[in-house]
């Protein structure tokens, strides 16, 4: 089971990281004192939980006491804990902390803060398996290098749903698509109880050439666009595919598509509107 301990220097960009491996599927916490490692590894495990990742920096400086103690103990039960420290030269930090307008958590001049952080994460930086000098880093460069060195990069789920277009749209999905112009199997009175996911359902919709045409154009496009939210950063891709009424059509459509796209880790989230099989 990961467990990843984001470290580093205020305004390097713990939190961009932590977001990111949220978005991977991490269970994180923010501003965990290390006496708490084991119990949270402990309690994630009891729950079946994958992967973790915590940040711990000076906001902890009363419990960094215990650092040594507390990873050496971790790491006799965790053989995958990884340490992560962040760093980036002082004009740098000086310049985002007068950007965001915070107040640093040592609460002095900035440029005295900077410098006593690092030697107070000092002991911290010395457990680190990787430091990240983010000086000349945009926050998706940041994302893609601690992705790829946890190699996450494979991550990324496109996510389908069928509806009906007379119980109105989805309204939490990056796209939606209409195959309505499909061959409609309501219309044979043998189909009409059953579903997209029976075969001759599915058969009677892409009957056809320029069915099959049609639905070519829609997966390139679906492939196209997950590609691109890939690209960008994002986890995760969500497509709506709606018929009439949610039964036949959208549902062989999303059925085919997680076949189709298979590099893509396509998930059927829901077949919203879809009654079983009335046979």
């Amino acid at each position: 089971m990961p467990f990843v301990v984001v470290s580093g220097l205020s305004g390097s960009g713990k939190s961009t990281v932590l977001r990111a491996l949220e978005d991977a599927g991490f269970f994180t916490t923010d501003n965990l004192p290390p006496e708490l490692w084991g119990t949270l590894h402990d309690l994630a495990r009891a729950r079946g939980l994958r992967r973790i990742a915590v940040t711990t920096d000076a906001r902890t400086r009363e419990f960094l006491s215990a650092l040594e103690d507390s990873y050496a103990r971790l790491s006799r039960r965790e053989e995958n804990l990884r340490v992560l420290y962040l760093e980036a030269e002082a004009e740098v930090l000086i310049k985002r902390f007068n950007f965001t307008r915070r107040e640093h958590p040592l609460g002095d001049t900035l440029l005295v803060d900077v410098a006593r952080e690092r030697d107070l994460l000092a002991p911290l930086r010395a457990l680190a398996d990787t430091v990240i000098d983010t000086t000349t880093l945009s926050a998706k460069d940041l994302q893609a290098r601690v992705l790829s060195l946890l190699k996450l990069d494979h991550d990324f789920r496109l996510r389908l749903m069928s509806f009906g277009f007379k119980h109105a749209p989805p309204r939490d999905v990056d796209l939606v698509l209409d195959v309505r112009t499909l061959p409609n199997p309501y219309y044979d009175p043998e189909l009409r109880p059953k579903t997209g996911l029976d075969p001759a359902v599915a058969a009677y919709a892409f009957e056809g050439e320029e069915s099959e045409a049609f639905y070519a154009s829609l997966r390139d496009f679906v492939r196209t666009a997950a590609e691109r939210a890939r690209a960008a950063g994002r986890h995760g891709y969500s497509v709506g595919i709606g018929c009439t009424g949610g039964q036949h059509r959208s549902v062989a459509v999303a059925a085919r598509l997680t076949q189709d796209l298979a590099d893509l880790n396509p998930q059927v989230t829901d077949h919203r509107d879809m009654r079983e099989d009335l046979t």
